[in-house]
């Protein structure tokens, strides 16, 4: 059983940063592929960016490409997403999940381990 908890969250102006970081308890976090999905009000949840357990590959959504990075540190159960050039439209609801798999996912339905997510606000 893995337990992920997101953090990091808050409220920024555009052009700013934050980075989010999504924290695993439980026994075993080996193999784990991670993932970062938004919920923005009134809309559905989207796939933000994914990173495989090694950390040699990683996927983006276009809307975030160029201006996220997705890492981890697997000594610290850690995934981070940092996030640059922040613009209001990234304003949501931001999810972490889990997947113990070798292949990166990036659909909602292939993760079976999610967070309680944290809000990230841009202003503008």
């Amino acid at each position: 059983q893995v337990q992920l908890v997101e953090s990091g969250g808050g409220l920024v102006q555009a052009g700013g940063s934050l980075r989010l970081s999504c924290t695993a308890s439980g026994p075993i976090f080996r193999n784990y592929g991670t993932g970062w999905f938004r919920q923005a009000p009134g809309k559905e949840r989207d796939f933000v960016a994914a990173i495989s357990w090694t950390g040699d590959t990683t996927y983006y959504a276009d809307s975030v490409k160029g201006r996220f990075t997705i890492s981890r540190d697997n000594a610290k159960k850690t995934v981070y997403l940092q996030m640059n050039s922040l613009k209001p439209e990234d304003t949501a609801v931001y999810y972490c999940a889990a997947d113990r798999s070798l292949v990166v996912h990036t659909q909602q339905y292939e993760y079976s381990y999610w967070g309680q997510g944290t809000q990230v606000t841009v202003s503008s």
